[in-house]
């Protein structure tokens, strides 16, 4: 089949450093190569906290790093990503000028990432913050700690364990000479030791536009949904990847229906959709999406170019056939043949 991309579509690759490089290094080394420069800008995430004050989990920035190409537009972001740890040492101390922040609050969150440094130092990183409550940071070992009133409202930790060697490629929106694009990014990557993570995948962002009417939304969930373990073994999935899990089964219920969109936005709800499934729908159901994509996250993860188009042709192949009016079809009982089958069906 052809691998060339037709739809408006973005890459998120995850890769890591070698010892004593970061995504920094990529960065730097892909800002000369387009006579660019290199813009430190926050990322957000969430994870567990072991930490009391902040209520069983915390939202935070890590210092992720903005390539600009010299013509002024932009040529990828390389940031964090908290799913790779299994290749990292988390004993190990944190390289001078890595650090994040963390709070408990996703409107905190917002105000650290306006008011704070993403290329500044650990020491004043909360100070801009601390001055709108009128209070002093304060050190406790090698955190620094904002409170107000016996209130935790931000913490600022160096950020060990390795974390500075993972680096997750973040595309623009591609609309043509899309491997040529991405192997714009891996190739110097490659050259540099990058490698490819245990835990690592490839995401696949598509233009959401076209899957914006119930019909191709329920045909999407039944891909999905129903030729889930074929799917994976056509794609390669990884069986090491986090954060992925089967469409809610009340979402499937109704899909396999006739619903209409309102239906399918409140079974999203009622089966607590979101973004950490194997397809990403939570944009399309907004009002107000912040990236209108799908999100594909069941590639594996690779640095090789012509690998991840390859793939991603795949799965474009398969959400064409998804907008049809006809149904999507139900797979047959055997994995070998609905294998064959999904395979015809991204050709067709």
């Amino acid at each position: 089949m052809s691998s060339v991309l037709r739809l408006r579509t973005g890459f998120e690759v995850e890769l890591l450093a070698p010892r004593g490089a970061s995504r920094r290094s990529l960065a730097d080394a892909l800002a000369s190569r387009c006579d660019g420069q290199v813009r430190a800008v926050w990322h957000h995430d969430s994870e567990p906290a072991p930490v009391a004050h902040l209520g069983g989990r915390f939202l935070h920035l890590t210092q992720g790093f903005e390539v600009i190409r010299g013509s002024g537009e932009q040529l990828c972001t390389l940031v964090d990503d908290v799913t790779i740890v299994a290749d990292l040492d988390p004993t190990a101390a944190a390289p001078s000028g890595w650090h994040r922040l963390l709070t408990d609050d996703p409107r905190l969150l917002r105000l650290l990432a306006r008011f704070s440094d993403p290329g500044g130092s650990l020491e004043t990183s909360l100070d801009r913050v601390a001055a709108l409550w009128g209070v002093r940071t304060e050190r406790v070992g090698n955190v620094w700690r904002l409170d107000s009133d016996g209130a935790t409202i931000a913490l600022a930790t160096p950020s060990g364990g390795h974390r500075e060697r993972v680096c997750e490629i973040v595309t623009p929106p591609l609309v043509a000479d899309h491997a040529a694009a991405v192997e714009e990014l891996l190739g110097p990557a490659r050259a540099l030791g990058f490698m490819v993570p245990q835990e690592a995948a490839v995401h696949q962002h598509v233009d959401g536009g076209p899957f914006r009417a119930a019909s191709t939304l329920a045909n999407v969930v039944r891909l999905f949904a129903h030729w889930r373990e074929p799917l994976r073994q056509v794609l390669g999935t990884n069986g090491k990847c986090r954060r992925l899990a089967a469409l809610p089964d009340e979402l499937v219920a109704v899909a396999d229906g006739t619903p209409t969109w309102d239906e399918l936005r409140d079974a999203a709800t009622r089966g607590r959709l979101t973004k950490f499934f194997d397809v990403n729908l939570t944009q399309l159901l907004r009002n107000d999406p912040t990236r209108d994509t799908l999100e594909v996250r069941v590639l594996p993860g690779t640095i090789d170019g012509a690998e991840v188009i390859e793939r991603a042709s795949i799965v474009e192949g398969l959400l064409d056939r998804c907008c049809d009016l006809e149904r999507f079809p139900a797979p047959p009982a055997t994995m070998e043949t609905a294998v064959r089958q999904l395979r015809r069906l991204a050709t067709s």
